[in-house]
């Protein structure tokens, strides 16, 4: 690298590593805060600005602070990541190998489910078939709260999807092994899990991105084939905010828009 990163910056990648994922708002926080601690280091720099800067100097070492949005809320995160690590190894440090495989049999229920949800009873079931040894069921209990808690899952009245996080920093390992079901929505062009399926032209789009693009449309059609979208709408409050039924109702939506496109 040309210039060594300042402080300020180490301090933020430092907080950014150990949080493994944060929100934007958070994410200007905290490079406030680190700006505070070592004032001479882009104190007035806006947040892209900042992290526009250090991804300048961590391309060199195939590192990136990736932005990405929160498939259900639209919010925006950022997460660091290791670009020469493209495979699910970089969680090792976290995990054993058996709850690794458990994780990935989790990523392929997620995938081929067609709506992005696997409920906590299918991933039970999974329980006789890890290897290189069988976990009982309260065992896998505990992993999915890790994985929860480490942010590579999301958990939702009993269903789980990924995390923003998995989504970030596991894109590319999920469309070289999920060719056939790993998806890019239309409009932002980023891995699409949770989606809804124009039933004419087959293209996906995120439920965020459906709600803000049809907030600006006279009638909701198609952003590719014009078609009308016979889909539920989605807002952009979190799932946990709203209803268990309008919960139901959307991700009824999507499995129709699925089973539409195969």
């Amino acid at each position: 690298m040309a210039d060594a990163l300042t402080d300020a910056h180490r301090r933020f990648l430092q907080a950014l590593l150990a949080r493994g994922v944060v929100e934007a708002a958070e994410a200007e926080r905290l490079r406030r805060l680190c700006c505070q601690r070592h004032p001479a280091s882009g104190a007035g720099e806006q947040l892209d600005d900042f992290v526009a800067a250090l991804n300048a100097q961590l391309q060199p070492l195939s590192m990136e602070i990736r932005k990405g949005s929160a498939e259900d809320s639209g919010g925006t995160y950022l997460a660091l990541v290791n670009l020469a690590e493209t495979d699910i190894t970089k969680m090792a440090s976290d995990f054993s190998e058996n709850e690794l495989e458990l994780f990935k049999k989790t990523l392929d229920l997620i995938l081929m489910s067609g709506n992005g949800f696997a409920s906590s009873t299918e991933i039970l079931n999974l329980a006789d078939q890890l290897k290189p040894k069988k976990m009982k069921k309260v065992e896998v209990e505990q992993v999915l709260q890790q994985l929860v808690q480490k942010k590579w899952l999301c958990e939702k009245e009993g269903e789980y999807t990924l995390h923003i996080r998995s989504i970030l920093e596991l894109e590319q390992y999920i469309f070289r092994h999920y060719p056939e079901s790993a998806r890019k929505c239309h409009i932002c062009h980023s891995l699409s899990v949770q989606c809804q399926v124009c039933e004419d032209c087959g293209i996906v789009l995120h439920g965020s991105c459906l709600s803000k693009y049809f907030q600006a449309q006279p009638e909701p059609r198609c952003p590719h084939c014009k078609q009308f979208w016979p889909h539920q709408i989605p807002d952009l409050h979190p799932p946990s905010q709203l209803p268990l039924n309008a919960r139901r109702e959307s991700r009824k939506a999507s499995r129709t828009g699925s089973r539409h496109q195969q």
